[in-house]
């Protein structure tokens, strides 16, 4: 299953006025997990940016002078997305002016959910967090995704945050499922006699950096909320258990 999760920076808050994408960042998933593949471009809007707007992300028009118009991104851009589920925080938002540029280009593709399925991870967090604050921030301080280095809003930084929250958000009912399904391939091999069992010293796969990084907070997650009584680490570096 291949997603892509996305995010835009804006001149503005409508597109109906005006207003143009001036930065575009998405990151990949595959399989619940980062496979480190990302699109991610500056614009020049070709007009004025809003000072509300320069005050949440920090962007502009003189840092946008040099950077291409979305005509030329825009091939590059669909085909990175083309298919893919897209994660979106506030899906609505982002869609409007993507679909804005889509049109003012003249592409045959002016909607992105013609070509993408799209998950709001607005909703998602609304649903399950009912009466709660289920903004970015909210959501990171809840899962315990590190979003320090966010003093302004951008849409790659954003992107890469929406991921962790969004795989934190959804991983406890997809382990479950990857786990069922594991359980049944492995009962339906036993009952065909196809599942060897293997004898002597078991394999050991190493993980690898983000993989341990990943069991990492997981641990302290556990920590966190049993009290510092973790028993994982506890257990001495080295020791074999």
């Amino acid at each position: 299953m291949r997603q892509v999760v996305l995010d835009t920076e804006t001149t503005g808050l409508d597109p109906a006025q005006g207003h143009r994408v001036i930065e575009i960042g998405c990151v990949e998933i595959e399989n619940r997990r980062l496979t480190g593949r990302h699109f991610h471009c500056y614009l020049n809007p070709d007009r004025d940016i809003d000072e509300g707007a320069v005050q949440v992300h920090g962007i502009t028009s003189a840092f946008l002078a040099d950077k291409p118009r979305f005509t030329q991104v825009m091939d590059d851009f669909l085909q990175f997305v083309s298919g893919a589920e897209l994660i979106i925080h506030n899906a609505p938002f982002d869609l409007s002016f993507l679909d804005s540029e889509l049109a003012l280009a003249g592409s045959p593709s002016r909607s992105l959910q013609a070509l993408c399925p799209v998950a709001d991870t607005l909703l998602m967090a609304r649903k399950k967090h009912p009466g709660q604050r289920n903004s970015l921030d909210a959501l990171c301080k809840r899962y315990e995704v590190d979003n320090s280095q966010r003093e302004l809003h951008g849409a790659l930084l954003d992107a890469e945050i929406l991921a962790d929250v969004y795989l934190a958000m959804t991983g406890g009912q997809a382990n479950l499922l990857l786990v069922s399904e594991e359980v049944a391939v492995q009962a339906s091999e036993v009952e065909s006699g196809k599942l060897k069992i293997a004898r002597g010293v078991l394999p050991v796969s190493i993980p690898d950096d983000e993989e341990a990084q990943a069991h990492a907070r997981f641990l302290e997650r556990i920590n966190k909320a049993s009290k510092n009584k973790c028993l994982w680490l506890q257990v001495p570096v080295g020791s074999g258990v």
